[in-house]
């Protein structure tokens, strides 16, 4: 026996060469930890030789076997030919391990038998009763896995990557759409059940394997009859109308709603498989019981009422067997709140203070009038985000004093009935297009 040969050592890359095989060695490189250089996958192994070219000196090289026990159980080979600075074992006893020893070096090799697990593929159907999550793929067939054992006696099963290869449908958050897409998943070894996750569209699936016979050109592929989905998924989104009001009092930042009337439009984009949709309303985070609802993708909704709402959507395949729901979105309309200002001076610094508006927060209903101290009507505007520019038939008027009269009603439902002094401060008169000041009289 080679003792201790289980310990990490100084290796040499291994210099091997197989003859007599019909088809081309795989190479597999294996993990660091299992102690191997490679593993060669033949085709077959009867009649095939192996051959070690020596590194330096050919009279120093000997070979030694090993099992599943590992290395340090290493029995030396006999029947080993020398010819030259090459070493040949006639005939290779593969599902092997074989350490190489040159000198100090040392080659650690497993030599598999591809032709005694062989991967089989007769049939692949998909199970109808799939559930939401995954699908099941039945494979009539067979592929024991195919085992090798470390230097240290560890157990391995190398991997086939037999691949299962379907389509489903991926989010395209740029486009804001659903794109059906081909998914290729792979499992390491043969099995009878192959679980996938569930596709999000019709569609057949192909079991092709493995990667030992793809190398040499005899892979098998075996596709189901089509599919049904059942999974289903949906993005959604919302997003609220901009209003770029500058005396709008909006404390929300970036959250929804703010000042009323606020306009949002939900929209939710489905799977293939949804067929009920609905986007519920509650007054509770919780929706224990629901203010409202859409059967619809897309609502849009103009909040006008101070509070708090909570918004979802739901979803479900036809039968109900498969339903999800979005993330929730708050909705937060703010109490009302409108403030007028005594005081502005128009025609003097352009965008300072030259034009009188109202401050407002969900102000839902507005009606303003502006007249001269002869009670002329000057302005009437029912927009709050409007104003008076101090003009009059197109020219500004007198600086002095002018009255206004406001009428409104939040989304509190607080009615607003305000009036009082606009003071128009002294400004440079310049003509501001129509020349002259106008002082309308009584």
């Amino acid at each position: 026996m080679l003792l201790l040969m289980a310990t990490a050592m100084t290796t040499a890359m291994a210099q091997v060469e197989f003859g007599g095989n019909t088809k081309p060695v795989y190479d597999v490189t294996p993990e660091y930890n299992t102690g191997l250089n490679h593993i060669y996958v033949l085709y077959e192994a009867q009649w095939v030789a192996m051959t070690y070219t020596a590194a330096e000196n050919p009279d120093e090289v000997t070979w030694y076997e090993f099992g599943e026990q590992g290395g340090a159980y290493a029995t030396e080979v006999s029947g080993v030919v020398r010819n030259g600075n090459k070493t040949i074992l006639p005939q290779v006893t593969a599902d092997r391990g074989y350490i190489i020893e040159e000198g100090t070096r040392r080659t650690y090799i497993w030599v598999v038998d591809y032709s005694k697990y062989r991967l089989l593929l007769n049939s692949a159907t998909v199970d109808p009763e799939s559930d939401c999550g995954t699908a099941t793929i039945h494979v009539d067939g067979s592929g024991p896995d195919i085992v090798y054992y470390t230097i240290n006696g560890g157990r391995r099963v190398l991997d086939r990557e037999i691949k299962i290869i379907y389509n489903t449908l991926e989010w395209n958050s740029e486009d804001r759409r659903w794109d059906e897409t081909e998914v290729v998943e792979t499992e390491a070894s043969f099995k009878n059940a192959m679980a996938v996750p569930a596709p999000l569209c019709n569609t057949t699936f192909t079991v092709e394997g493995d990667k030992f016979l793809e190398f040499w050109r005899e892979y098998q592929s075996k596709t189901t009859e089509s599919y049904t989905a059942t999974a289903v998924r949906a993005e959604t989104t919302a997003e609220q109308e901009e209003r770029n009001n500058d005396n709008e009092q909006n404390a929300n930042g970036s959250a929804l709603g703010g000042s009323a009337p606020a306009k949002i439009t939900f929209t939710a984009y489905c799977t293939d498989a949804v067929s009920f949709k609905q986007w519920q309303v509650s007054d509770n985070p919780d929706f224990n019981y629901l203010l409202m609802d859409f059967s619809q993708e897309e609502v849009e909704y103009t909040f006008e009422d101070a509070g708090t709402t909570y918004w979802r959507f739901y979803y479900a395949n036809s039968d109900g067997t498969c339903e999800d729901y979005s993330e929730t979105y708050t909705v937060n309309i703010g109490v009302s709140d409108l403030v007028c200002p005594n005081f502005f001076s128009p025609g003097t610094t352009e965008d300072v203070n030259d034009v009188w508006k109202v401050s407002y927060k969900s102000i839902v209903d507005f009606h303003c009038w502006i007249y001269n101290r002869w009670g002329v009507l000057i302005k009437e505007f029912t927009d709050p985000s409007d104003g008076w520019d101090g003009k009059y038939h197109g020219k500004l008027v007198s600086t002095g004093v002018y009255f206004y009269v406001v009428q409104a009603t939040g989304s509190d439902g607080k009615k607003y009935k305000l009036s009082g002094d606009i003071n128009i401060l002294h400004y440079e008169r310049r003509d501001m297009g129509g020349g002259g000041y106008e002082e309308p009289m009584e």
